[in-house]
């Protein structure tokens, strides 16, 4: 089997020290192939890169309606968070309004990304709780989809659960490809994970993107969350992330989504295009990489835009004292594939 190409090399000096290997979609939203930049018919996890999806159906089925969600919200439930302040005092609030409690939440805990909201609990004497799951805010969309439609929360995260099942419908449906009889697993926040090929997430989140051939109710789902990504990147992620700082450099022409083992997508309403990467090593500052040289070629983004993502698409390597001692930067094995450059 011939290996994926080089996406990103990390440089130290003059030499380059590491390089990633990985594939990229990008489909229109007919299905037409942009680019297929390595195995892109492999079979993948998308991780939590397909959120987005997966929160339609808090829209969909009423329930953000009937609970007042508003884009804070509905940007939450597509997050990977870092349990700022700003991300746990929302999702309290959420919570209130539901009527449901921290316990029963069934992500699992871990303690906050940054060290500083890290330390701030233990200040105050707190362990880390489910709450503070990166996920959380993907699951708290999930428990207020339960309770609006008459389902127990209890089991939320079961493969069986009607929440789940309807999740795994949206993503199937989107990208084309039947998920009843494939690779699964458990995520990392507990929800099933179904294994899909690499060109039917892209195609996924071009029909996410651009709405063509959706039903009236699923469109009006995918603008909602659409432009609640635009308008809370925070949200998303937070501070210093990838995802938080493309989406407010794109001013809303694109929105992109990190999930776990190197993978990230994309969609872009303008071009009609989905992309999606998976960097073979799971490395995310590959396929931040990886994905912001994919938006500067692809997106039809105007000039001081593509600028900017070019600029987030290399990333520094420091060391201990803080020096620029090389950087992260997509392939010139990428660059000829793509049939562009920087």
């Amino acid at each position: 089997m011939t290996a994926n190409p080089i996406l990103a090399e990390v440089t130290r000096g003059a030499m380059v020290e590491s390089r990633h290997r990985g594939a990229i979609a990008v489909i229109k939203v007919d299905g037409q192939i942009v680019a297929a930049i390595g195995n892109t018919e492999r079979l993948i996890y998308p991780r939590s890169a397909i959120k987005p999806l997966q929160a339609l159906a808090l829209v969909e089925s009423g329930a953000a309606k009937a609970f007042g969600l508003g884009v804070v919200e509905l940007a939450l439930a597509c997050a990977s968070h870092n349990s700022e302040p700003q991300h746990i005092e929302a999702l309290r609030t959420w919570l209130g309004r539901v009527g449901l409690v921290e316990s029963q939440f069934e992500c699992g805990a871990h303690p906050p990304r940054r060290t500083t909201d890290r330390d701030e609990l233990a200040k105050m004497g707190c362990k880390p709780g489910p709450i503070h799951n990166n996920c959380s805010g993907k699951h708290a969309g999930f428990m207020t989809t339960a309770v609006h439609c008459g389902e127990p929360v209890k089991g939320y995260t079961r493969h069986e659960h009607l929440v789940q099942q309807r999740a795994m419908e949206i993503v199937s449906e989107l990208g084309g490809v039947s998920l009843l009889d494939a690779p699964a697993g458990i995520d990392g926040c507990g929800i099933p994970v179904a294994g899909m090929p690499l060109k039917s997430v892209a195609l996924a989140f071009a029909r996410f993107a651009n709405g063509k051939g959706l039903a009236k109710q699923r469109r009006a789902a995918t603008l909602a969350i659409y432009q609640a990504m635009v308008e809370q990147p925070f949200m998303v992620a937070g501070t210093g992330r990838w995802c938080t700082r493309a989406i407010k450099s794109g001013g809303g022409a694109f929105i992109v989504k990190t999930g776990a083992e190197g993978v990230y997508c994309g969609a872009v309403p303008a071009a009609g295009i989905g992309i999606a990467i998976k960097v073979d090593d799971g490395a995310q500052r590959a396929a931040e990489c990886a994905m912001g040289w994919a938006l500067a070629r692809f997106a039809g983004l105007d000039a001081p835009c593509r600028a900017e993502i070019s600029d987030l698409a290399v990333s520094p390597v420091n060391n201990f004292a803080g020096q620029r001692v090389g950087e992260v930067h997509p392939s010139a094995e990428l660059a000829t594939l793509g049939n562009g450059s920087f």
